[in-house]
């Protein structure tokens, strides 16, 4: 059979190679690049005839685009198929069948294609009912266990773990089997011990009580848990490193008492001791409570530009220590904060001319107007005098500040009220540092110095007064809400622990912190006989505590046996010299 192509190939490669070769020789050796490109020329020839070559049909396979062999005819190139034509060769029953086998091979190839992804999804169907049961069993078995709980609960083990860890590095970092060294006796952290009532503490200064009972809740719910947890330890079938299992039950009546103390970076460790089977036996019990991470709760701005401080001042007689005090006041609150407002409020007529010229000399010469002078003609009641001043206020919801006369404060300590106080929220109950008597500090009344230079917070200056509570700020809407003073009570003290316990009984938020710029400055009790013998007894208690500090009460009881002891000393040194 002639294939069409050949001539085609003919005209397209030999003779423009045959042109090309004539004009090489005539006009010599083409540049590199023409060079070039006739190769390229002839490369896609080459492959013009390859393609011709393997995809023209053969004598016994059909053209492409011809319809397939009929019975009883044969197909021409040209032309429809008829019995005996010219141009090929008659095709036959043999090839019918093959090509009916090849159509058949073919379709059952498909069939098991199909059967084969029938299966592969009947298996992933399978795989997947068995998984959802797989997941619905754990979720069954989760509830159970837990009473409560989603698959989510599984997901924290991780973080569990991680928690977990971080204890036991608490754990190591306490000082629990092991000392560390400390660099002065002033770093130890000291140990308190504890019974089932009594809890033993070990505190800086006179006013604090040697042991607490009762034991406020916090501290007896969480010493309770510990003393419950250690006999569940001792109950416990396997007590860890016991070869043989205790015969004893061990009731709360078996513990002795424990020792506990807080490293505040780290945890609280416990210490118990219980009476053992034996007379002369013990069982003690190491517990550690570890502290975890730091959390940020809150991050606010606080604007105090708008804050005004109403400061409500009782008073009766006493015009000297009120001069005092508006020396303070006109330094700190006229001259350096300027957002304060003063109410007096002030019992009977005697001295009152002296104060209201105080006043208005403050007036006039700061040109100062943010003050109220109340007067009421009574019997002095302090809490009576807070109130009246509290509720006199008009200008809306404001922060009050209950003071006394013997009271001196500084520009910071007034910030601090602002910012420990918040309507609805929180009062704040600042702890002032009480002055001892500067007559026994510095020796004499001749070498006391200026009050400003007095205010100084050491030992053997003052103490924190942990026991008062008549200073105090909180705004104008909480007062009122708690119900006020109790305006029965009359004369000195009691009026502010009552207003104390309302506001601890109520849903704010009493925040109870030592002040640095608050100091109580020193007088002279004097104690009325008036006084019921509970206030009398307070009384008394408070004017013995601002005296002096321990060790210089010592002092002046041991004077005599001080001065005698000089004397002999003197005498005997003189002696030896004649």
């Amino acid at each position: 059979m002639v294939r069409r192509g050949v001539p085609t190939l003919l005209n397209c490669v030999i003779l423009p190679t045959l042109l090309l070769s004539a004009v090489m020789l005539r006009r010599g050796l083409l540049a590199w690049l023409s060079r070039v490109g006739v190769l390229l020329v002839v490369v896609c020839c080459c492959l013009s005839l390859l393609y011709v070559i393997t995809c023209s049909p053969h004598a016994d396979e059909p053209m492409a685009g011809q319809p397939l062999p009929r019975a009883g005819g044969m197909a021409m190139p040209g032309g429809p198929s008829r019995p005996g034509g010219v141009g090929g060769a008659p095709i036959g029953p043999a090839g019918r069948e093959g090509f009916q086998a090849l159509l058949q091979e073919r379709e059952e190839q498909h069939r098991q294609h199909i059967a084969s992804l029938k299966k592969q999804i009947a298996q992933l169907k399978e795989a997947l009912q068995e998984r959802s049961e797989q997941l619905k069993g754990m979720q069954d078995s989760v509830e159970k266990t837990a009473g409560k709980g989603t698959v989510s609960d599984m997901a924290d083990e991780h973080s569990h773990s991680d928690l977990q860890e971080f204890l036991r590095s608490q754990l190591s970092r306490a000082e629990v089997h092991s000392g560390v060294r400390l660099p002065s006796e002033y770093t130890v952290v000291p140990f308190e011990s504890f019974t089932l009532q009594r809890v033993y503490q070990l505190e800086m200064g006179l006013t604090r009580h040697p042991e607490e009972k009762p034991v406020r809740k916090d501290r007896r719910d969480e010493l309770g848990e510990v003393v419950e947890s250690a006999l569940h330890a001792l109950n416990a079938p396997n007590q860890g490193g016991d070869k043989a299992k205790a015969s004893k039950v061990y009731t709360p009546s078996d513990f002795i008492e424990g020792i506990a103390r807080t490293e505040k970076d780290k945890g609280t460790l416990y210490e118990l001791t219980f009476r053992g089977e034996q007379k002369q036996e013990f069982r003690r019990l190491l517990l550690f409570r570890p502290f975890g991470p730091l959390m940020k709760v809150k991050s606010e701005l606080v604007e105090t530009a708008n804050m005004p401080i109403n400061i409500v001042l009782p008073l009766s007689q006493r015009a000297d220590k009120f001069k005092q005090f508006m020396h303070n006041f006109r330094e700190v609150c006229v001259k350096q904060d300027g957002r304060v407002h003063l109410t007096v409020v002030y019992f009977g007529k005697d001295q009152m001319n002296e104060v209201k010229g105080t006043l208005e000399n403050t007036s006039r010469e700061l040109n100062f107007r943010n003050f109220t002078l109340i007067q009421l003609n009574e019997e002095f009641s302090r809490g009576r005098g807070l109130d009246v001043g509290a509720r006199a206020w008009k200008g809306g919801n404001v922060l009050l500040f209950f003071c006394d006369v013997d009271i001196f404060f500084t520009a910071d300590f007034l910030n601090t009220c602002r910012l420990n106080a918040q309507p609805g929220k929180k009062v704040f109950y600042p702890v002032l540092f009480s002055q001892y008597n500067p007559a026994v500090i510095y020796g004499s009344r001749d070498h006391i110095p200026p009050v400003e230079q007095q205010l100084i917070i050491k030992k053997d200056t003052g103490f924190w007064r942990d026991f008062g509570f008549g200073m105090t700020c909180q705004y104008r809407s909480d007062f009122i809400n708690i119900g006020g003073f109790d305006v029965d009570i009359k004369g000195w003290g009691g009026e502010d622990v009552h207003l104390y316990r309302k506001y601890l009984h109520s849903n704010l938020l009493v925040v109870r912190a030592p002040s640095r710029g608050l100091f109580h400055l020193w007088h002279e009790k004097h104690c009325a006989d008036e006084l019921r013998p509970d206030q009398y007894k307070m009384c008394m208690q408070s004017k013995a505590m601002n005296e002096a500090s321990h060790g210089q009460l010592g002092m002046l009881l041991f004077r005599h046996e001080i001065e005698a002891h000089l004397r002999k000393q003197k005498q005997r040194s003189g002696a030896k010299k004649a």
